[in-house]
């Protein structure tokens, strides 16, 4: 059976993060996923979620300097202390809030710096799922679009799978994130399929343009009919932009046949 879960990083924008738990808990969602909730108290967060009986699922490393254009800091190299540092900050707060994995944010670099950046972010997941391991949290890794985050450390799917495996370790898994995956390489089931022993969330929006999954060149009856084929039973993260108000736009679920 499907279950989809609330990312209130895109879901109830410019509401403050505790009304928009009470928002995806009124709209019928089972769990709820972060990007950045470090203003609020984890405890906070926790107590709201157990008032609703839902689950927490992930949150994302820092970006680290926006001002300079960085969106994560895993394989910068020279910025090694300052990613152990904020896989610490990820790992309190998934203790304090419940909270069940980490997005370990790789961050933008040139071209030319990418052979040495991935021995950085090799030896930086190493060291962060030690870590992880022994607080039961799941790393996760995930491919950004060269539309959206030009000059992001991967945007296929094969190069974040390749890390995995050479790092060999459970703790560090896929996020196969569709919209990501089909505005860089399209040729999703087929994807689905191969690396389905690797995936730890998937997450879903409409491609090209990223609002309610039940537009533009992505069928989601497919997506979800093989995620129940392969013997996926993750929650589903909605991590669309809506193309309205959020509650106007839940009418997708019906439309495409589901429920949340």
């Amino acid at each position: 059976m499907l279950r989809f879960s609330a990312n209130l990083g895109f879901l109830w924008p410019g509401l403050p993060l505790l009304e928009r738990i009470d928002r995806a808990a009124e709209a019928g969602f089972r769990a709820i996923e972060l990007h950045w909730p470090y203003d609020t108290p984890g405890e906070t967060v926790r107590k709201a979620c157990e008032k609703h009986r839902l689950t927490l699922l992930g949150i994302n490393t820092v970006v680290g300097d926006a001002a300079r254009g960085e969106s994560g800091l895993g394989a910068l190299v020279g910025r090694e202390a300052d990613f152990q540092a904020a896989i610490d900050q990820s790992l309190a707060y998934c203790r304090n809030s419940g909270a069940n994995a980490v997005h370990a944010m790789a961050g933008v670099v040139p071209q030319d710096q990418r052979a040495k950046a991935r021995e950085t972010f090799l030896r930086n997941l190493a060291e962060a799922a030690e870590k992880a391991s022994g607080q039961g949290v799941t790393l996760l890794l995930e491919p950004l679009n060269p539309r959206d985050k030009p000059d992001y450390f991967y945007s296929t799917v094969a190069e974040a799978v390749s890390i995995i495996e050479e790092l060999g370790s459970d703790t560090i898994r896929l996020m196969f994130d569709v919209y990501h995956v089909g505005v860089t390489e399209g040729d999703v089931i087929t994807k689905l399929r191969r690396y389905k022993d690797v995936i730890g969330h998937v997450q879903i929006a409409a491609v090209p343009s990223r609002a309610e999954p039940d537009e533009g060149e992505i069928s989601y009856p497919a997506i979800f009919e093989e995620l129940e084929k392969i013997g996926y039973t993750g929650f589903i993260g909605c991590e669309y932009k809506p193309r309205s108000a959020t509650e106007d736009g839940l009418g997708w679920v019906n439309r495409l046949g589901i429920s949340l």
